[in-house]
Parts: C-alpha cells; sequence; structure tokens
C-alpha cells in the first residue's frame, strides 16, 4: 500500500506575533511546530502500513525551514520525504497550494491514498484536502475520526457533530481525519537517528510541471486582508458579597452595564 501524506510547518500557538504594519503573521524568529491535526494524519498513515505494509511518503510546500515539519514526520516512521519549495511558490492561497500538492502526487504516481490534517492552526480553512482531490479527481472523505483499509477500499467513520456517519469509498481516494482518529506516537531517540539517513527529495515548480500562473500570488483568487489582534479587555476581578439574591443582582446589573444580557 502506497500512501502519501501531507504536512505543514505552523506558527507555535504559544508564539504566535503580528506584524503591526503589514497585519501579516511574523514567522521570522517564531518558533515553529508540526502542524497537530498533520501528527494524527501521519500516525493514522503508520498505522495503516503496520497493516497492510507498504510505504509512507510524506510531502510539505514552503520555504527551506519548512524541512523541519519533514523531519519530524520522518522521525514518527514515514519512509521518505518531499519537500516542494520555489519562490514561486510563495502567497499561495489554498487553491493554488492544492494545485501544487496535487502535481506532487502524481509526480510520486501510484498511491493509494492521500490523508490530510483536517485544517492547519494558522489558516483553518479546512480546504486543501478536498482541493487537491478534485484537481486529481478522486473521491475524498472529510472529517474522519476512525479509518479502516480492505480489499481496495476505505471505510471512514465521519464526526459530524452529535451524529457519526460511515462511508466507504474506493481507492485512490483522499481523507481528510479529526484529531480524535488516534494519539500520534512520540518519535523515539532511534528513529529520530533513523530518520537523518532516509531519503529526502526538494522539487520546485519546474521538477513537477507547474504552470506558474496557477501558483503563489497570481494563481490565488482570494486573499486576507487584514489580520489584527483582538482589543484586550481588562483583567481586573470584581468580588461580590452578600446574601446570594444580593450577589445575583449585583451579577445581572454588571452584565447589563457592559451590555452581555
Amino acid at each position: 500500500m502506497k500512501i502519501i501524506v501531507f504536512v505543514k510547518q505552523v506558527p507555535d500557538t504559544d508564539d504566535v506575533k503580528l506584524d503591526p504594519k503589514t497585519g501579516n503573521l511574523c514567522r521570522e524568529g517564531v518558533k515553529s511546530m508540526l502542524n497537530p491535526l498533520d501528527a494524527n494524519a501521519v500516525e493514522a498513515a503508520l498505522q495503516l502500513r503496520e497493516t497492510h505494509g507498504g510505504t509512507v511518503a510524506a510531502v510539505t510546500m514552503g520555504p527551506p525551514q519548512a524541512e523541519e515539519a519533514l523531519k519530524k514526520a520522518l522521525a514518527m516512521g514515514c519512509d521518505e520525504a518531499y519537500l516542494l519549495s520555489d519562490r514561486a511558490f510563495g502567497g499561495a492561497d489554498t487553491l493554488a497550494t492544492s494545485y501544487v500538492l496535487s502535481k506532487a502526487a502524481e509526480k510520486i504516481g501510484g498511491f493509494d491514498l492521500l490523508i490530510f490534517g483536517r485544517h492547519a492552526v494558522d489558516g483553518d480553512t479546512a480546504q486543501t484536502g478536498p482541493a487537491t482531490a478534485a484537481f486529481l479527481d478522486i473521491p475524498q472523505v472529510t472529517l474522519v475520526s476512525a479509518l479502516e483499509v480492505e480489499d481496495g477500499w476505505a471505510r471512514c467513520e465521519r464526526e459530524l457533530g452529535s451524529v457519526r456517519q460511515t462511508v466507504r469509498v474506493k481507492l485512490p481516494a483522499a481523507v481528510t481525519v479529526c484529531g480524535s482518529i488516534n494519539k500520534p506516537r512520540y518519535a523515539t531517540p532511534i528513529n529520530i537517528m533513523r530518520a537523518l539517513k532516509k531519503p529526502r527529495t526538494t522539487w520546485n515548480a519546474a521538477d513537477l510541471g507547474c504552470d506558474t500562473s496557477r501558483t503563489g500570488v497570481p494563481g490565488s483568487p482570494s486573499c486576507t486582508k487584514r489580520v489584527f489582534e483582538p482589543e484586550k479587555l481588562s483583567a481586573d476581578t470584581t468580588y461580590l458579597s452578600g446574601s446570594p439574591s444580593d450577589m445575583a443582582k449585583a451579577l445581572v446589573e454588571a452584565l447589563r452595564d457592559r451590555h452581555l444580557i
């Protein structure tokens, strides 16, 4: 079984900073991490490999430092990794990103399953997995909380609020996974050392045969107009005293003063 898992390097959510002039996320000098749901995607791929055999390839798009996400995926157990890096990819929205990822999947070839995290914490669009599947014209299942493969079919359980839905889909297909699907394994010291010897490949736009009018800013019909930090409210604490009835009245009055009720 040949599985491709797509991962992304994102800013550490404990160290998010905004450029006050541009309103963009500051990525230089900011700690980064593997997108949490992508770790679930890697774990799902590794569990399928352990059951059915085969290989797991990790793929990411980004600048050279995005390779850190691939190192984590390799240390978790992926067999090989691909970095898609080119200045022509810069400024891509989800459509342009998905186009490049689909070209990488085509170049790797022979895949049975593509696995994505449901969304990335820095964008939260949940669009990249479905759009990549659309470019490749393969079936897709989103919000997957349990995944099994048998006889060329994938059996997926989906989380839809309080409802759970079971879907069977013919392979090759793409799925996006929720955090509840598993608990990602830790990268052990020995696997971290083994990861150093695993094959890593870098492809640019020419290697992938990309039409650069469909990548980066030219290929992105959407853009972020403005990002801003919410106003910080006072953290002062008001203590109420008196009888339960008096405290309840005082609380209601305070909420009315703040137009909360």
